[in-house]
């Protein structure tokens, strides 16, 4: 993704930080887990260039991609395997996470390679093997999005517990192993797993009943966060598929039923379903990635009824309708990597603005776009409110006193009371963004 190449999402700078050794490590908010942190670590350690970053990621989104479906072989055959993986992977939002920091599509892989390995442990004749890859899968998973792996497990123990309770102690045993990093580290800053989930739940806006379908169907040609979610749907034309998706998986376990292949076809769905009830009917906002689980697991049986189309016109139509729809995802994705390229090289002239004006390590940031912007410049970020709060006005205004410090404003806005005696600063190659210095820290002898 050239336009994506040297440049970090705000989401991705927090994920990256964390182990990053040139910058401080931006806030970790409650509802996040350290997988991607895991998973870049290496390539940040090595280098801090954003393009090896990004091919690095595309290399192993690229394989676990194969991986994962190449689990289901053997239980739906080669061609529905790689029409799946072919489905899933000409989405938009699919081919613009590979090379991104984000969680979502690792969380879409584990949940294929888990579901395949359990569907291989308690129907095939590798139970062993099997059931320990569906352990690994699981705890992989949890490491990426802890909350998804719990909805991903209940399909599956529901499963286990009426047609093969041995694979049921491989199944907790790996969320248990994957959950012990986030629950440890839910002890260790919030006081207890329930207090976690409390913040938690407050970060994203009280988790409850919010039917959230039109959030989600308003975004799903972009922008990459919808929060608040005002924005309107773009190319209506192009988002046919969506609408086209649960009548195809119903179609398809209809023609399951009929074959006797119940299994196989029902559990992918309703995995999917349960993934998706986090996104679709507990939250107020949307992204196109949150649902990227739920994309992987339907391209199966939807694949497995295309396979199954015996006449000639049938497989034709078939394939010019899966032709278009490549060629769509195509034109939505080079408009969204385009805004979005766009987006974050504004960040980046925000951080090149601050340097010149003498912000230099150890310094902070705060404000609305603190922290991508102070990653980007070497300095810590804090934020007084917000879904990211992280200090008190009396904690920025004693850090403020030590270490040169700026915060952050959009056009036409005023300062908060605090930093009305700070000097301002326009950021150029922004939209109209403000930096306010604060008073020079006292030099020490």
């Amino acid at each position: 993704m050239p336009p994506l190449a040297h440049a970090l999402g705000w989401d991705e700078t927090v994920y990256v930080s964390q182990y990053d050794p040139r910058v401080p490590a931006a806030f970790f908010s409650a509802p996040r887990s350290r997988g991607i942190s895991f998973l870049t670590a290496p390539f940040i350690a090595a280098t801090p260039s954003v393009l090896v970053l990004r091919i690095g990621l595309t290399l192993l989104s690229s394989a676990a991609l194969y991986a994962a479906f190449r689990v289901w072989r053997p239980v739906v055959g080669a061609r529905t395997t790689a029409l799946a993986a072919l489905l899933f992977a000409g989405l938009w939002i699919t081919q613009i996470s590979g090379p991104q920091a984000m969680p979502n599509l690792w969380v879409a892989f584990g949940a294929v390679a888990a579901t395949g390995w359990f569907l291989r442990a308690v129907t095939g004749r590798e139970p062993r093997a099997a059931n320990w890859w569906l352990a690994g899968c699981v705890a992989a998973t949890a490491l990426f999005r802890a909350p998804d792996v719990v909805w991903l497990a209940l399909p599956l123990i529901a499963t286990s517990l009426f047609r093969n309770r041995r694979t049921l102690p491989y199944l907790v045993g790996g969320l248990a192993a994957g959950l012990a990093q986030w629950v440890a580290e839910a002890y260790i800053r919030f006081g207890s797993v329930q207090d976690r989930l409390h913040v938690s739940s407050a970060t994203e806006g009280d988790m409850g009943l919010h039917l959230n379908f039109d959030n989600a169907w308003s975004s799903l040609n972009g922008p990459l966060l919808c929060r608040p979610c005002t924005a309107t749907l773009d190319s209506p034309g192009l988002t046919l598929w969506w609408l086209a998706l649960p009548l195809l998986a119903a179609a398809a376990l209809a023609y399951a039923l009929r074959e006797r292949r119940f299994l196989p076809t029902a559990l992918p769905m309703a995995v999917a379903a349960a993934l998706s009830v986090p996104y679709l009917l507990m939250i107020d906002y949307s992204a196109p990635r949150f649902l990227l689980p739920v994309y992987a697991l339907l391209a199966l049986p939807v694949a497995g009824l295309v396979t199954r189309l015996n006449p000639r016109r049938g497989l034709v139509l078939a394939g010019l309708l899966i032709a278009a729809q490549l060629v769509s995802q195509a034109t939505v994705l080079t408009r969204v990597t385009a805004s979005t390229a766009l987006t974050n090289e504004r960040y980046r002239a925000a951080a090149d603005g601050l340097r010149t004006l003498g912000l230099r390590p150890p310094c902070l940031v705060s404000g609305p776009r603190a922290l991508p912007i102070a990653y980007d410049a070497g300095c810590a970020s804090a934020q007084v409110d917000g879904n990211n709060l992280s200090t008190t006005v009396a904690g920025l205004l004693d850090r403020a006193a030590k270490v040169p410090t700026a915060l952050l404003t959009a056009k036409g806005q005023r300062p908060p009371h605090y930093a009305r005696d700070w000097t301002p600063y326009p950021l150029h190659h922004t939209p109209g963004w403000t930096a306010w210095l604060a008073p020079a820290a006292p030099q020490g002898p």
